[in-house]
């Protein structure tokens, strides 16, 4: 527990680039805040989609920004500052260690998510209710963990590719346009709907969507529970690749060269 608590603390304060409240801010919260507002006008001038549609998607794709980047500068910045090699010489299990460090970005994202969440709704004046509140909040806590996951499978790869930033800038991107956000999945062709499916944010927005307009545990749990069961095939394959890449650079010493 302690490994896994003030280590992973530990961790996100040294490697998370984005500690210094004014970096924090500009990029984690107002930055998803005017992509909001932005998509908000759009679909009120096409006639797609409603303000909830936006804001609640939006609010629960937030949580992507800390979440994936989190994760992949928790096992890429590692290498990036030069302190991989101590991490590898560790008794410890590196699979605990960077598995682990999931927990300070959830939560993390599901701070950022909850504020822009209230101060969308406030902007553009969107009514929720205060029964759908907890139902909320248990959607974007599971879309925080499974985003937490896929950012750690992203940054496994940062053990094996040179430049990990271009597949996590390329993948947040398509996370926006793929995951039924601001573009309906039903106005995606079927292989890009199949693709979005399988990324996380997409079932927890449309579980979130659902409680926010109402509904209850029992119809937003068939979401929920797709988007769990996401987080876990991620955590899963993070730590497989982990394994991988570890025991080929302790062969090959890929490691040392950045």
């Amino acid at each position: 527990m302690r490994l896994l608590g003030l280590g992973s603390v530990i961790a996100y304060r040294a490697l998370f680039n984005w500690t210094t409240p004014t970096v924090f801010v500009g990029s984690l919260l107002i930055g998803p805040l005017f992509q909001l507002i932005f998509f908000a006008y759009v679909g009120r001038e096409l006639a797609v989609g409603d303000d909830r549609f936006y804001i609640v998607g939006n609010a629960v794709l937030s949580v992507a920004w800390t979440c994936v980047f989190g994760g992949v500068m928790a096992i890429g910045n590692e290498r990036r500052f030069g302190t991989l090699g101590h991490v590898l010489l560790s008794p410890r299990s590196r699979t605990l260690i960077f598995l682990g460090r999931a927990t300070p970005y959830a939560l993390n994202g599901l701070f950022v998510a909850a504020v822009i969440l209230t101060v969308g709704a406030l902007m553009l004046g969107l009514h929720i209710p205060a029964s759908a509140i907890p139902l909320l909040a248990l959607c974007l806590a599971v879309s925080s963990v499974a985003c937490s996951f896929f950012g750690l499978t992203l940054g496994a790869l940062g053990l094996r590719f040179r430049d990990i930033w271009v597949i996590s800038n390329v993948t947040t991107a398509l996370m926006v346009l793929l995951t039924g956000v601001n573009v309906p999945a039903d106005h995606l062709p079927g292989f890009l709907r199949a693709v979005g499916s399988a990324l996380p944010v997409t079932h927890a927005a449309a579980a979130a969507r659902d409680a926010a307009g109402g509904a209850g545990l029992a119809t937003i749990a068939p979401d929920l529970l797709i988007e769990a069961g996401i987080g876990i095939a991620y955590a899963v394959l993070a730590a497989v690749l982990l394994r991988i890449f570890e025991a080929e650079s302790r062969r090959r010493a890929s490691l040392d060269t950045l």
